[in-house]
């Protein structure tokens, strides 16, 4: 049988808006869903709008922020090479792979979400019958993403990301360009969380979104059994 392959994209962002500090992804969101896809025996390409090193969002490599898989992604020389030379996001196309996968970090609020390549991505990718999951702050990506009715594509749907609640626990509400909770309801989701820093992850169809950094693992487990369903 041929490998799965998945698709990871990651922001380019790294200006935490007008405040000086840097962003970009969340290590802990990159590295779980890398290795549950990686130790299943899954291909992995990774993408970015600019291509190259994508910013990491220097807070998620502090020891609080560390996991087993976020040490393990560190020590990894082929991933952090890989990590290191992203293709371009205008040069990906959905029928190339099986699945796409985006971790958060704030970054993607700013360019992910308003990104036509990331637009088109998911939108191309679920009306070929395969499934995207994002997780944290990457649901800010599906903003603009409309379903083949043209409506937004979360109205009616189940859905999370990151709650106002943990946005305003890193003291962030007012930096961001939107909030994801309050975006996703405006496009008429049905959101719901679960408590802050909790791992809680929904599916609606082919659409699966993780609340917070510790919901990456799960999501990438529910997209793997997505996909391995399909294939068998």
């Amino acid at each position: 049988m041929t490998a799965v392959k998945i698709l990871m994209v990651l922001t380019s962002h790294d200006q935490l808006g007008n405040t000086g500090r840097k962003t970009g992804f969340w290590l802990e969101e990159l590295a779980a869903p890398y290795y549950t896809f990686k130790d299943a025996g899954a291909e992995i390409v990774l993408a970015s709008p600019r291509g190259g090193q994508p910013p990491l969002d220097p807070k998620s490599s502090e020891p609080d922020s560390q996991t087993d898989f976020t040490r393990r992604f560190t020590a990894d020389q082929a991933a952090t090479a890989q990590l290191a030379a992203t293709v371009r996001l205008d040069s990906v196309a959905q029928q190339d792979f099986d699945a796409v996968f985006y971790p958060g970090g704030h970054g993607p609020l700013w360019d992910l979400a308003e990104d036509q390549s990331s637009i088109t991505l998911i939108e191309t990718t679920l009306a070929a019958s395969k499934p995207v999951a994002l997780v944290c702050h990457a649901p800010g990506a599906l903003r603009h993403v409309k379903a083949p009715d043209g409506k937004p594509l979360v109205a009616g749907r189940k859905v999370t990301g990151f709650s106002n609640a943990e946005e305003a626990a890193v003291g962030l509400t007012e930096v961001v360009p939107f909030l994801v909770e309050d975006m996703l309801k405006e496009n008429g989701a049905r959101y719901a969380k679960a408590g802050d820093w909790q791992p809680y992850v929904l599916g609606d169809g082919l659409l699966i979104t993780g609340q917070n950094p510790a919901s990456s693992g799960p999501a990438a487990e529910a997209l793997l059994a997505l996909v391995q369903h399909k294939a068998s």
